[in-house]
């Protein structure tokens, strides 16, 4: 289940899309500009999306049922995938058509000054959002450059929202710089060549958003600090003597499963595992409760390394980031 504090993030952002979106039509029919109208329909397309991103929310926090036994966790991830593809299929192509059909056919400007209150309201709106969002995703970086940050980020609708309302402050400018040389030289093309920026700039950041949402859609590891975490966890448990790997899956911002092959020692009986699984369950979940299920594979660490090698497992356990380790090195990242 998303985190409460992503709902107030796409709630800000919502809120703040619609009184744009609302303006900029009105502004679009006002004045005829082409970089206007495509502002307009980047917001309306942006409050389509936060009303997914919602929806999304609400889904995925469905509990498990026999039909789903780990839950609706990636409902999340579908809904954000589908908000990464209208961005580009909307804003960007409404914007590509809007910047052709100006260039081609060129309307004078009229009441620029409507225009430029417009963005201004707009961009205050924008930047107010754009602030409620990163505060929420900043939470979420430790010590990790922004970037990185992003990359590992399994919380779709943070990290959207922050786009968005990126491309949105930068369209805005886009905008009113090109309204502002339409209205200086006189050749209201500039106008067009404003809308066609701003497709350039929603269809980077649905690629983008588009990459990651796919990522996680199809299934991707946990943060390796988790995984970390729950190998040493396994390593202190009575009676394991060896912890050989772990394989985990994000499901949703809030919910992993982990895969895990342990040794233990030869002269344990069968009670004997079964109590070292039932507290290596509980401390885990007490220090991670975002692991929502945990299964233990016994394995001695010669035939781990053998299933590893060989490929039997029909899984690859976590690592280090591929251009940090050598091929042959296995084990937890």
């Amino acid at each position: 289940m998303a985190k409460s504090g992503t709902n107030v993030v796409v709630w800000a952002a919502l809120a703040g899309n619609l009184v744009v979106a609302t303006s900029k039509f009105a502004a679009a029919a006002v004045t005829g500009s082409a970089a206007m109208l495509s502002e307009a329909v980047h917001s309306l397309v942006d409050t389509v999306n936060e009303l997914l991103l919602l929806y999304g929310i609400a889904r995925s926090a469905r509990p498990a049922d026999r039909r789903h036994p780990l839950g609706y966790g990636r409902e999340l991830y579908f809904w954000s995938f589908v908000v990464a593809l209208l961005i580009f299929a909307l804003g960007a192509g409404v914007s590509v058509y809007e910047g052709i059909d100006h260039l081609l056919h060129p309307v004078p400007i009229e009441r620029p000054s409507v225009i430029f209150v417009v963005l201004a309201v707009s961009l205050a709106f924008e930047g107010s959002s754009w602030l409620v969002g990163m505060r929420a995703f900043r939470a979420t970086q430790r010590d990790r450059g922004w970037w990185e940050a992003f990359r590992r980020s399994k919380d779709p609708p943070t990290f959207i929202v922050v786009f968005e309302d990126s491309a949105a402050i930068v369209g805005i400018l886009v905008a009113a710089v090109g309204t502002g040389l339409a209205i200086w030289t006189g050749e209201s093309r500039w106008d067009g060549v404003a809308s066609l920026a701003i497709a350039v700039i929603l269809a980077a950041v649905a690629a983008l958003l588009a990459r990651e949402s796919k990522e996680l859609l199809i299934g991707e590891r946990a943060d390796p600090i988790l995984s970390d975490a729950i190998m040493s966890t396994a390593s202190s448990i009575t009676g394991v003597c060896s912890a050989n790997s772990i394989v985990t899956l994000q499901l949703a911002p809030n919910n992993v499963i982990a895969t895990l092959s342990l040794d233990f020692f030869d002269y344990l009986r069968a009670p004997d595992i079964e109590r070292a699984v039932v507290e290596l369950e509980a401390r885990v979940r007490s220090a991670h409760p975002e692991v929502s299920a945990i299964f233990v594979k016994p394995q001695s660490v010669l035939v781990a390394a053998q299933s590893l090698k060989d490929g039997s497992s029909g899984m690859t356990p976590d690592v280090a980031e591929r251009d940090e380790v050598a091929p042959d090195e296995v084990g937890d990242g």
